[in-house]
């Protein structure tokens, strides 16, 4: 059994990866500082020995090194998500995700983990030219967001370069599942569609619809966590998907949306999304399992966590996507 350190183990991923780890043996610390992680998400776990919960900011590096001694496997999940807040506060976002990650690099570098895995993003990619989107597609990143998770995938590749700390970056695409982020922020579409939904309320659906995200279920993403864990592989950046995409309007049908509602498409955002997964197929030995009708039933039986979601309408939409139009429409 490994000793595993989880940032943002409270978190949506971070919290089923925590789950997973407990359920194989192993011993796992979380260091979170509640941001956007829950408590609740660990609640079950209440009184195993096996689990330590730090609260604590992982950009403190003074604070947080001492529970990285003796860790074997360093899962680093902790970050601001989320488009708009990080074009209203990129600083933030900055310090969060590309600090944050160094003070994390550093403090498992100093107690000689044996493996990290990073949490990167396909928004990397921006509007790809090509799909399905290989690892090797043009970077372009898009928003403050996008940005500081490249620039924290580029210190984890270089940190294992120069300092041979054993890295893999995961580029996730559209996870989603139970736990899945209820901030205040404008966020993830499944959240949205799901708060309107307990509510009544018309689903706000981006431009035609027709629009398609490569969603891939938390459960399978766990599984490239642990994979990723448990190979021999080095200073590489994979792309986590599944390779067959879904539009909003598949989504909309499977959760019996009522009603719709129409909003302007945003710049910036992609009209398809499809991971080329072949990397990690060949590397990890990885394949995702759950089909998009599942996850999505799995969602509808569990969508009373989603009650203390905002519930979004098309004007709350307009004045809180403001600044995305003012800053990233092109002329």
């Amino acid at each position: 059994m490994e000793r595993a350190l989880v940032t943002g183990g409270a978190g949506f991923i971070g919290s089923h990866l925590v789950d997973c780890l407990l359920k194989d043996g192993h011993e796992v610390t979380v260091i979170d500082n509640f941001s956007n992680g829950r408590k609740e998400n660990l609640e079950h776990h209440k009184g195993n020995s096996k689990l330590r919960v730090v609260e604590a900011d992982v950009a403190d590096f003074d604070k947080i090194e001492p529970y990285f001694r003796g860790v074997d496997w360093v899962f680093h999940l902790a970050a601001l998500a989320d488009i708009v807040p990080s074009i209203n506060e990129p600083r933030k976002y900055w310090r969060f995700n590309v600090d944050g990650t160094v003070s994390v690099l550093e403090a498992a570098k100093k107690n000689g983990a044996k493996r990290f895995i990073y949490t990167a993003s396909a928004s990397c990619y921006g509007i790809p030219k090509n799909y399905p989107t290989k690892e090797t597609e043009e970077i372009k990143t898009e928003y403050p967001y996008a940005l500081t998770k490249y620039i924290g995938e580029l210190c984890v590749l270089h940190w294992g370069n120069i300092y041979k700390l054993p890295v893999v970056s995961l580029r996730l695409f559209n996870v989603y599942g139970p736990r899945s982020r209820t901030s205040g922020a404008y966020g993830a579409v499944f959240g949205v569609f799901l708060a309107q939904k307990l509510a009544g309320r018309p689903f706000t659906v981006v431009g035609n619809g027709e629009q398609t995200r490569d969603f891939t279920f938390v459960s399978d993403v766990v599984e490239a966590y642990i994979a990723a864990a448990k190979s021999d592989v080095k200073n590489e950046a994979m792309n986590i998907g599944t390779g067959n995409p879904q539009s909003v309007n598949t989504l909309v049908k499977l959760l019996d949306g009522k009603e719709i509602t129409h909003i302007p498409k945003r710049p910036g955002e992609p009209d398809e999304s499809q991971a080329d997964i072949s990397k990690a197929e060949k590397l990890l030995g990885w394949q995702p399992k759950i089909s998009f009708e599942e996850g999505v039933k799995i969602m509808l039986d569990n969508i009373d966590y989603w009650r203390s979601a905002p519930v979004w309408d098309a004007k709350s939409i307009e004045v809180a996507t403001k600044d995305w139009f003012k800053y990233l429409a092109h002329d």
